[in-house]
């Protein structure tokens, strides 16, 4: 999982205007560095690396000829310009955390696949059009409020959003490739807009206002869910997922696990932090002989009697590796 995304766990992540604020702080007053004035190991590298060094400008990329691979984390940039020397060999450029406000002048990469724009002050997706070539895209902890201007990408497989302002799921139906979409920590109220995602594998929607599992049905492909802290009170809406493999629903409101007798293939289910409170509830999980990770806790069985509690589920589900944080000892060489 991308944009912090990690299950059943609460996600902090700043607001973009406070990591601005915080690197300005930081960087004022000191001296800042063009690219032909930093030290580097070795300029014919094709993977070339310039982190946290006070860049400002992006320039004299002439001095990097072979570069395939450009990262300017961690700098002080504001303008994206002067790619031209790396035209046809740049595949790869990051310049997450940085000072950028506009997407632009990125046409004549013809050849780049990855882009690493999170952390920086955009606040409109646009002028990307002409990367054909694209394949990832990561816009995490911007301040983008719509999805938009991404149909000439017919080749992405992954797309990152999280931490930005976006409250409508809209403008996807131009990826037949898309593998992976996250859009965590935005303010999505409904699941809709995926029904042209044939291929998508892994949707991360975790800490939006999602309160209805619905709109999934074309996702026949997808094999990882993770939508936690919403306020979703019903399982639902599942029933064509039958390759999912893993199932994250923590903290919801939900009472009862149900509708996923079908999902054969389920390897985790993280359900902890929701509402069930009886016993037999668990009895669906019986027949999920592949079930390897199972989280439960803090919801009101959890609160039985401590060894009452694991010693349950582990008699229900005796194959489960995991329950909870707690490895159970199946499947570990002695």
């Amino acid at each position: 999982m991308i944009d912090g995304d990690v299950p059943g766990t609460a996600v902090s992540v700043a607001e973009p205007e406070q990591v601005v604020d915080e690197k300005n702080e930081e960087e004022s007053g000191q001296d800042s560095f063009e690219l032909d004035e930093i030290e580097l190991s070795d300029r014919e590298s094709e993977d070339i690396d310039v982190n946290h060094r006070r860049i400002k400008r992006i320039s004299k990329l002439e001095t990097i000829p072979n570069a395939k691979a450009l990262c300017l984390r961690n700098n002080l940039i504001k303008l994206i310009e002067n790619l031209d020397p790396l035209a046809d060999k740049l595949v790869d450029l990051d310049l997450y955390d940085n000072q950028i406000t506009k997407i632009q002048n990125l046409e004549v990469l013809r050849v780049l696949q990855v882009l690493d724009l999170s952390y920086n002050r955009i606040k409109t997706i646009e002028n990307l059009g002409a990367l054909k070539s694209l394949t990832k895209l990561y816009l995490v902890n911007n301040k983008i409020s719509k999805i938009e201007n991404l149909s000439g990408l017919p080749n992405l497989t992954m797309l990152e959003l999280g931490a930005n302002k976006i409250r409508k799921l809209e403008n996807l139906d131009s990826f037949p490739n898309l593998e992976e979409l996250f859009v965590g920590n935005n303010k999505i109220s409904k699941l809709e807009g995926l029904e042209n995602l044939p291929k998508l594998k892994i949707l991360s929607i975790q800490n939006n206002r999602i309160t209805k599992l619905e709109g999934l049905q074309n996702l026949v492909n997808l094999e990882e869910l993770y939508i936690s802290f919403n306020g979703i009170s019903k399982i639902e809406g599942l029933d064509n997922l039958v390759n999912l493999q893993t199932l994250e629903l923590a903290r919801n409101r939900i009472s009862r696990i149900e509708n996923i007798s079908h999902l054969s293939k389920l390897e985790e289910f993280w359900f902890n932090d929701n509402l069930v409170a009886e016993w037999d509830q668990l009895n669906i999980l019986v027949p999920m002989k592949h079930l390897k990770t199972l989280y439960l806790e803090r919801n009101p069985i959890y609160y039985a009697p401590d060894t009452a509690y694991r010693r349950k589920i582990l008699l229900l589900l005796p194959w489960l590796r995991q329950l909870d944080a707690t490895l159970t000892g199946v499947g570990l060489r002695t």
